[in-house]
């Protein structure tokens, strides 16, 4: 089954309005049609501007890195589903692993979040991974599941075939290391595994998973090859416009 290839650049905290903006004119610019789906995941700063630049590219399209839980109150410094709808996202990142660490976002509160963004028309790019002392335990696979059981399995089948899961080692991010192609391939199978005992076969085979962790023009074409990672959400290289496109044009033909 030919699922949909995404690669999302999380720019995470850069950029300034002026860098933010080249950087997406650059990309745009330089993107070639095709069934790739590529995904700028900016500042909120950002969002309506790159928005504005991606409407003329039919495979480029925006995601916000978060968004709260409630649709509107009195929630200074947060913005809400609805108001990243508004500026043309069609995407929202959920559950990555620093907004868990340092935000202390657990599952409930990021099954409120799904819930929210999907109630706005956005398509949650869900991350899930485990800590480099869980993987040393061998406990990673008990772990993923369980942040999966936490936040998204309560959906209904047709709200779960609108989320993309981004599998995330923790261990791997801004570290310089990765995970091999055949730790990415096992962990990727291992979440197919469960959305099919939760959803069955067919909505597992549908369902798009990502690769983010020191994901690189480098090594991108061995993790894109593996049967079940279906592209990359990539942090620092999706700042660098060669680079990024480099990654872009990395899956087998």
């Amino acid at each position: 089954m030919n699922r949909t290839r995404i690669v999302a650049g999380n720019w995470k905290m850069n950029k300034s309005y002026e860098e933010g903006r080249d950087l997406a004119k650059a990309i745009a610019e330089n993107l070639q049609p095709s069934e790739t789906v590529v995904v700028l995941a900016p500042p909120f700063i950002h969002l309506r501007g790159v928005a504005a630049i991606a409407e003329g590219v039919s495979n480029l399209h925006v995601a916000a890195q978060n968004c709260h839980q409630e649709n509107s109150g009195a929630y200074t410094g947060e913005i809400s589903a609805p108001m990243v709808r508004s500026t043309g996202a069609e995407y929202v990142i959920l559950g990555h692993s620093e907004r868990r660490q340092y935000f202390g976002e657990d599952g409930p509160l990021l099954a409120d979040k799904v819930k929210a963004a999907l109630a706005a028309g956005l398509k949650p790019i869900f991350c899930c991974g485990e800590p480099l002392e869980i993987r040393e335990a061998g406990a990673h696979v008990a772990l993923v599941v369980e942040q999966l059981e936490a936040s998204v399995f309560d959906l209904s089948p047709e709200d779960f075939a609108k989320v993309v899961i981004a599998y995330e080692p923790v261990w791997a991010i801004g570290t310089g290391r990765t995970a091999s192609p055949e730790q990415a391939q096992d962990m990727h199978k291992e979440i197919r595994d469960a959305i099919a005992k939760k959803y069955g076969r067919d909505l597992a085979q549908q369902t798009s998973i990502l690769y983010g962790g020191s994901c690189k023009a480098s090594n991108a074409p061995e993790l894109f090859s593996q049967p079940d990672v279906d592209g990359g959400l990539i942090g620092g290289a999706s700042l660098d416009t060669k680079e990024f496109m480099a990654i872009i044009g990395s899956f087998p033909a």
